[in-house]
């Protein structure tokens, strides 16, 4: 007797600021550095300069997307190390200063950082002294400029603050943090201080916004390669041009001793495409994403009650929605999502597995049940309009089933 066929299961991703597919096109880049051209890129014979070239080329298509100069350009393994490398390495060398006194030991970020950021932030605190301020955000997750200007003091080496957030999508005001960094930095140098040096994760705004290093008064920023269709394992730092700063990882002299370490040039090479990707798609990539995102808005919106959207609903990544289902968890939630194949987030994968309620919904304002019904859908380049309308078909289904199992909502029901 045949076996009945069982039907298939649509598979739709939308969990893209988690990660994202390698575009066809990364991969074909990289097949070259796995096959033929495998040298060190530290050797002098030939094969290593094929390899060295490789670097040189990623590097240019890294300093292209963000307008800086190649040179200040450091491959790293991904955005966790370049944002520890930044803030560590920051702090090292402000610490090996013969005018220490001067330098100071306090460190700016805010409350809604990535853990990337905010772990380094209490790890200094704990083992080098540092103090931090955690500055607070509105009830959209953005940075207060007052709030900043404020916290800046004589003491201050560092702020770090994200250019856009992760799982809700509210983009900072950097250009502003900027202007008011340096503002700052003006009287430090007169009196002959260290200046204080602006650090930014922006791994998320990468190939989504227009970074352009020669207009921001940024000196720090960093990327991934795994978050603009590139492969994992590979990212970068933007250090600025007489940015006094230790290197994170010691031995040779790779990256003009920047970062010790052989470099993935197969991963180098995949990144560097990527980035020539980001530059070319941008505009016609963001343009369709938010027209997708908002679509979803709108569904949810007018099919499911008792919902809220969390960020900035205008100054926000073009692929990012976060909303709060009221008197659901957001894990039953999730899993009901997948069994329809849908692949969505409760926020950071980073932080997956927590029981803690968000700390960015928190630091928002938002309670801890509401927070913990929250879901994360993030687009990108192969989400259609098929897959809006597959969402917005099964979610108000699945919604209502889980609410029917809500003594809460059972309540709320009865109250009319």
């Amino acid at each position: 007797m045949a076996k009945k066929k069982m039907p298939s299961v649509k598979k739709i991703y939308v969990d893209y600021n988690s990660t994202t597919p390698v575009h066809p096109e990364v991969v074909e880049a990289m097949m070259p550095y796995y096959r033929n051209v495998f040298g060190n890129a530290s050797s002098i014979h030939r094969f290593g300069q094929e390899a060295h070239r490789a670097l040189d080329l990623a590097r240019e298509s890294i300093a292209k997307l963000l307008n800086c100069d190649t040179s200040e350009i450091v491959f790293t393994s991904g955005g966790t190390e370049s944002d520890n490398h930044a803030i560590k390495g920051i702090v090292s060398a402000a610490s090996a200063s013969s005018a220490m006194a001067s330098a100071g030991n306090h460190i700016i970020t805010s409350k809604i950082e990535h853990s990337a950021v905010l772990s380094p932030c209490k790890y200094l605190e704990n083992t080098a002294g540092a103090v931090v301020t955690y500055l607070p955000v509105d009830e959209y997750g953005v940075v207060g400029l007052q709030k900043l200007d404020e916290a800046l003091t004589d003491k201050t080496i560092l702020v770090s603050i994200m250019s856009g957030n992760n799982e809700v999508g509210t983009l900072q005001p950097v250009e502003e943090i900027g202007r008011i960094i340096a503002k700052h930095n003006e009287s430090r140098i007169a009196k002959g201080q260290r200046p204080v040096y602006f650090h930014t994760d922006a791994v998320q705004c990468a190939g989504k916004i227009s970074l352009d290093l020669k207009k921001l008064n940024i000196d720090l920023l960093s990327l991934s390669s795994h978050k603009i269709y590139g492969p994992k394992g590979v990212g970068a730092l933007f250090i600025r041009k007489g940015t006094k700063i230790h290197p994170l990882i010691h031995g040779g002299h790779h990256e003009k001793s920047r970062r010790a370490g052989t470099e993935n040039i197969p991963g180098i090479a995949g990144f560097g495409k990527a980035c020539d990707l980001a530059v070319k798609n941008m505009a016609t990539e963001t343009k369709k994403i938010a027209g997708l995102r908002d679509a979803i808005w709108q569904g949810i919106s007018k099919k499911i009650e008792c919902v809220r959207r969390n960020g900035h609903p205008e100054k926000c990544l073009s692929n990012t929605l976060n909303v709060s289902f009221e008197f659901i968890e957001g894990e039953s939630l999730l899993l009901n999502l997948d069994l329809k194949g849908i692949a969505a987030s409760t926020g950071s994968a980073c932080t997956s597995g927590s029981l803690e309620p968000s700390h960015v919904l928190s630091a928002m304002g938002v309670d801890p049940v509401t927070s913990q019904s929250s879901i994360r859908f993030s687009l990108g380049m192969l989400n259609t309009q098929q897959d809006v309308d597959y969402i917005l078909d099964v979610l108000p289904g699945i919604v209502t089933k889980l609410r029917e199992m809500s003594p809460l909502y059972k309540k709320k029901k009865r109250a009319g």
